[in-house]
C-alpha cells in the first residue's frame, strides 16, 4: 500500500501563532505516525510561485494522512495556522508504479 503525504507551503508572518501551531500539531503527528521528510530549509524555486517554508510529512498511507488532518488534535492546531500567513496544503497518496528506466 502506498504511503500518504502532506505537502505544505507557508509564508510565516506571525511567529507567535506559528509556535502555537507547531506545539499542537506535534500531538497529532505523533498520534498518527507522521514523519518529517522535508522541514523548512533552503530551497531553489525552479518554477512557479514559492513560499518561505516548505514541509513534506509522510504517513503509513493516505487514509492515515487524511485521518490526521481531520482529527480533533490537528483541528486544534489548525486554528492557529489561520493566523500564521498564506498556507497551502495537499494531502496525497504515494506512487508505487513503474519508474523511468525500469
Amino acid at each position: 500500500m502506498p504511503k500518504g503525504y502532506w505537502v505544505a507551503r507557508v509564508d510565516v508572518e506571525n511567529e507567535e501563532e506559528y509556535a502555537k501551531y507547531r506545539a499542537l500539531n506535534a500531538v497529532a503527528f505523533a498520534k498518527y505516525g507522521g514523519r518529517f521528510i522535508v522541514r523548512g530549509g533552503e530551497y531553489k524555486l525552479a518554477r512557479g510561485t514559492g513560499r518561505k517554508h516548505n514541509v513534506v510529512i509522510e504517513f503509513k498511507d493516505e487514509a492515515t494522512a487524511r485521518a490526521c488532518y481531520e482529527s480533533p488534535e490537528y483541528q486544534a492546531a489548525v486554528k492557529h495556522l489561520a493566523n500564521v500567513g498564506p498556507t497551502d496544503l495537499v494531502i496525497i497518496g504515494g506512487y508505487e508504479g513503474p519508474q523511468p528506466g525500469a
